[in-house]
């Protein structure tokens, strides 16, 4: 379990000189946000047993996160997952199996909390797609990341906040008015927003002592 100091600290560190996180570079891409979709829970809960199936008791935990596991709630059409493994260092213990499923690694962080990122793509693109139809962004973490607990309180938060879920909402479909963007630019867009949302959540969750 991570420490509330941890938790608490949202400063990356810098990439390592001559590293690269990406496994597969990205792209320049349109951005969406669209409606919620009810059927989103139901679809993360079908690449949730996939990759349970795949990896049996090597998976300790699959979380639906992000926005689309929040009822109501504007989102990019794509499924957000973490998974938590004992060691995601070891990618041989783990990662082919996933590759089976029909996950492809495209990013390798081990300078931040060994964090990698497998994609599933829709059928129409892939064959051996996790979920027909519907992007997936896998997150791996070890038990120890602070990643994991923060997701969950961004969550929590966000399916409980009506105020913050709106505000969210709005920033979101702004953050997305440009046709041509990555994703890190997408982000960058929210960032000042999410920050706001998370102090709230976190002492909402009791990592943070109101006045």
């Amino acid at each position: 379990m991570p420490t509330t100091a941890e938790i608490l600290d949202f400063d990356e560190p810098p990439v390592p000189a001559g590293a690269s996180p990406w496994v597969v570079p990205p792209k320049a891409t349109v951005i969406s946000v669209v409606d919620p979709d009810p059927e989103w829970p139901q679809l993360a809960s079908t690449v949730s047993n996939l990759i349970i199936d795949a990896l049996d008791v090597r998976a300790l935990r699959v979380e639906h996160v992000g926005s689309t596991s929040v009822p109501g709630l504007a989102a990019k059409p794509v499924l957000d997952l973490d998974l938590t493994v004992a060691d995601p260092s070891d990618e041989r213990v783990w990662l082919p199996r996933l590759e089976a499923a029909g996950f492809v690694l495209t990013v390798r962080e081990p300078w931040w909390h060994e964090h990698r990122l497998l994609q599933g793509a829709p059928a129409s693109n892939r064959a051996a797609a996790p979920v027909p139809g519907i992007p997936v962004n896998l997150h791996v973490f070890g038990p120890d990341s602070p990643e994991l607990v923060k997701h969950v309180v961004f969550r929590n938060w966000l399916r409980h906040d009506t105020a913050d879920r709106e505000r969210y909402a709005t920033v979101k479909r702004q953050a997305a008015q440009q046709p041509a963007q990555r994703m890190s630019d997408y982000n960058a867009r929210k960032a000042a927003v999410i920050r706001e949302i998370y102090e709230r959540a976190l002492a909402a969750a009791g990592f943070i002592e109101g006045d």
